[in-house]
């Protein structure tokens, strides 16, 4: 008895400190992968999202919370600092030391001056992502891109609203509606290379076309044959007109009407944040396929094409319930994921449904955009010619 009696006891103490370690501020939702939180704190405007959940780490995929500061999902034995309101502390600890990664990785920096200990301190992209992160500067450490909801990347791999990934294939030089909702709409252009020994094509995201009010975006990546990064292979149009920005971090670009669009560059080349204001936010990459990643996967690039494509990172602000599209869907309210999990590659099917017939169609079966487009109409870019550098791009016409 008296064994029994000081089990329960230590019991009791455990279960105690638990309850103190719990954030006031995780909301949760259980599936059957494990839970998935999220942040109810809307001092965090960049973490808080209703309906964008965070699955639990594998170590504690029933017990985790959710960290607002760096929107992160984590376990109990590493409690967040309690969230303050706006701005948040800085960190109280010195930022790393520079990584002693190779020169070939990008070197990034924390540009939020509300975290002076980190702010500036240059640090290497991690290697699984060499060329495509930015610094989470609660954490002060680089963080890939393309592991964060909302994430469209590689050969594409999506990492939906509710934080679980997949993938979905398509078909190459074919348009793919990803995202679609009553004053959004976004389709993708793939391109790729078929594999004998597959069923299907090896695809990547080439260019995408944004439909939002009365306005219509072209972001795209530029056939290339040899990659140089100091090069820059993007192309972008507003309503068809070139915009065309200049080289240079920090470069910007604003629509000369409303509602109002900025796109400004994040890198000196190659990378640009594009954001409709009170509707979305984009950032895209231009990243070619390297011979590193061809030999791994057997992609079987050439010198004549690297494949140069997209990685983007999508952000909604007024997403409704009824989103549909391949990302947009698992931000729908009753959406439940279809995709086979615990798989070495959850695929997402769906070629037919999710197919339009041009970069700017809004004729998907599950289309729901309600602007003032004819979706049957081929998008005229009227003063982009061959020479500028955009002809040829698939869902361009050039005028003659």
């Amino acid at each position: 008895m008296v064994r029994l009696g000081a089990c329960l006891l230590l019991l009791v103490v455990v279960l105690a400190e638990s309850a103190k370690a719990q954030p006031q501020y995780t909301g949760t939702r259980t599936s059957p992968f494990g839970n998935l939180v999220y942040c109810t704190n809307s001092t965090y405007k960049n973490c808080y999202h209703p309906g964008v959940y965070h699955l639990c780490p594998d170590n504690c995929l029933y017990t985790c919370n959710i960290d607002c500061g760096s929107c992160e999902a984590v376990c109990p034995s590493s409690p967040p600092p309690p969230p303050k309101h706006s701005p948040p502390p800085p960190p109280k600890h010195s930022p790393p030391p520079p990584s002693s990664t190779p020169s070939k990785a990008k070197k990034v920096k924390c540009k939020n001056k509300y975290y002076p200990t980190c702010e500036h301190v240059e640090q290497y992209c991690p290697s699984d992502c060499p060329d495509t992160c930015e610094v989470d500067c609660v954490a002060c450490k680089p963080v890939c891109n393309c592991n964060k909801p909302g994430a469209v990347c590689q050969d594409p791999q999506f990492i939906g609203g509710d934080g679980l990934t997949f993938y979905f294939h398509g078909k190459k030089d074919k348009d793919f509606c990803i995202v679609t909702d009553s004053n959004l709409h976004i389709n993708a252009h793939f391109i790729g290379r078929r594999n004998e020994n597959m069923k299907r094509d090896f695809t990547w995201v080439q260019s995408i076309g944004i439909l939002f009010h009365t306005r219509r975006l072209y972001v795209a990546a530029k056939k290339t044959a040899m990659w140089d990064d100091s090069v820059d292979r993007l192309a972008l149009a507003f309503d068809g007109e070139p915009v065309l920005l200049p080289d240079g971090e920090g470069a910007k670009w604003s629509s000369p009407s409303l509602p109002r669009v900025t796109i400004s560059r994040s890198q000196e080349t190659n990378a640009v944040v594009i954001e409709a204001e009170g509707n979305f936010r984009i950032k895209a990459n231009v990243v070619p396929i390297t011979q590193k990643d061809s030999q791994i996967h057997n992609y079987g690039i050439t010198e004549e094409d690297c494949f140069a494509h997209l990685d983007l990172s999508f952000k909604f602000y007024s997403l409704s319930g009824e989103a549909n599209g391949v990302l947009g869907q698992t931000y729908g309210s009753n959406y439940v994921s279809r995709v086979k999990m615990g798989v070495a590659m959850p695929v997402l099917g769906g070629d037919r449904e999710f197919s339009s017939s041009s970069l700017f169609a809004t004729d998907c079966a599950f289309a729901r955009f309600k602007g003032h487009f004819n979706s049957t109409d081929q998008f005229e870019y009227a003063d982009v010619s061959c020479a500028s550098g955009m002809g040829g791009l698939a869902g361009v016409v050039c005028k003659k």
